[in-house]
């Protein structure tokens, strides 16, 4: 009986695992010559410059340029075409919704924010998201056919049970029952949408402290405290999509907040989140206490708090970090991961002294002891999380060259 096409093991099949393996290796070290990429996929010269010539003439790879410093003529180099495919992603708060559109390697070639203040309804949320993204493909130099996929980052889930956005009330128009199905239909790409924290996960992973690791927890805390929780290296969503919300936890120090998500808090965001650390420095008789956003001032007070050399400011660092092991302390206890990143701005901005005074305090409390290291994705974190995961599946579909 004849092979059946795109079975394992079947020249059609090896050859796309080469191509795919080719590529991946173009996108991590950039420009190869044929030589050098068969050394690294182990194939034979014929087959490299097969492929090659294969990866060419789908519009996959481009001929770019030689190698130099050597003597006699150059090798001929070869990168991924970035025009192979684009992907966007969106980075939606209740203040802004902030868009990108990336090439197939990576490179953000178009980006565009657009405020939203005040309320918002399901048909202007529409209106907005379409804005948004128009105008990072206007700045990219695109229209939105030319977009592969779309990633849509927000606060809270959308339920997979009943496509309703949960644990954002503070998120106004995106509560529609007909919201999904409405963007889906002013939207001519696939879209996907996902937890802001678990898209800070997904940049960490792919570019940043994370990466290599399969098990791990990141602690965000900006206008928000909320976690993302990868294990196995996937990410945990939840039965209601509401895996890593523990801004609702209960922890020791604070009162019992009952009705969770009406009022939008709990536990640990009181005791931890960025609306405590101002309150907390006026207790503990800080002056010059800055005015603004609370994300901001905490910041700002974490910072300050970190690099001055007296008691009352070491006081307001230490009484932090141990607020904010309370509450790693249970997610640890249950989860028992490798690694514990910690980012967003109210965390980041703590460095190394922070760091090392909740690895510290996160000992005492808890019988794992995982690592914990500082966010290294700094600019835009959710945006680039939402790029990284369309551009995923966007390659997944485009380098198959199996089909």
């Amino acid at each position: 009986m004849a092979g059946i096409a795109g079975t394992p093991g079947t020249p059609r099949v090896l050859r796309a695992m080469n191509d795919r393996a080719a590529l991946d290796l173009l996108l991590e070290h950039g420009p190869l010559s044929r030589t050098r990429i068969g050394k690294l996929t182990g194939l034979s010269k014929p087959t490299a410059s097969q492929l090659l010539a294969r990866l060419e003439s789908s519009g996959l790879v481009l001929a770019t340029g030689t190698t130099e410093g050597r003597p006699g003529p150059g090798a001929q180099l070869y990168e991924v075409n970035p025009a192979a495919a684009y992907a966007a992603g969106l980075d939606v708060t209740p203040e802004r919704i902030l868009a990108a559109v990336a090439d197939v390697t990576g490179r953000t070639v178009g980006t565009h924010e657009l405020l939203t203040p005040g309320r918002r309804s399901a048909k202007s949320v529409v209106q907005q998201v379409t804005d948004a993204l128009d105008g990072a493909v206007k700045a990219a130099g695109l229209a939105r056919d030319d977009l592969h996929r779309l990633v849509i980052g927000t606060p809270g889930a959308f339920d997979p049970g009943t496509g309703r956005l949960r644990y954002a009330s503070h998120l106004p128009g995106w509560h529609s029952p007909t919201l999904l199905d409405e963007l889906a239909a002013a939207l001519p790409m696939p879209v996907e949408y996902e937890n802001d924290v678990n898209l800070v996960a997904v940049a960490e992973q792919r570019l940043g402290a994370a990466r290599g690791y399969g098990d791990f927890v990141l602690l965000w805390s900006e206008g928000g405290l909320g976690a993302a929780l990868v294990l196995g290296g996937r990410l945990h969503r939840g039965w209601t999509g509401g895996a890593g919300e523990v801004g609702f936890l209960p922890v020791p120090g604070t009162p019992l907040v009952r009705q969770v998500a009406k009022a939008n808090s709990g536990g640990y965001q009181e005791l931890a989140g960025s609306q405590a650390i101002p309150r907390l420095a006026r207790e503990l008789g800080v002056q010059d206490i800055p005015s603004g956003p609370y994300p901001e001032v905490a910041a700002a007070l974490v910072t300050r708090a970190a690099a001055a050399d007296d008691d009352l400011h070491r006081r307001l660092l230490q009484t932090y970090a141990t607020n904010l092991a309370t509450g790693l302390a249970s997610l640890v206890s249950v989860l028992d991961p490798e690694l514990v990143v910690l980012s967003g701005a109210s965390l980041t901005s703590g460095g190394e002294p922070l760091r090392a005074l909740v690895q510290a305090e996160l000992e005492e409390l808890a019988a794992p002891r995982p690592r914990l290291v500082v966010g290294d994705v700094r600019e835009h974190p959710v945006l680039r999380g939402a790029l990284e995961s369309a551009l995923a599946t966007t390659r997944d579909e485009v380098f198959d060259t199996s089909r």
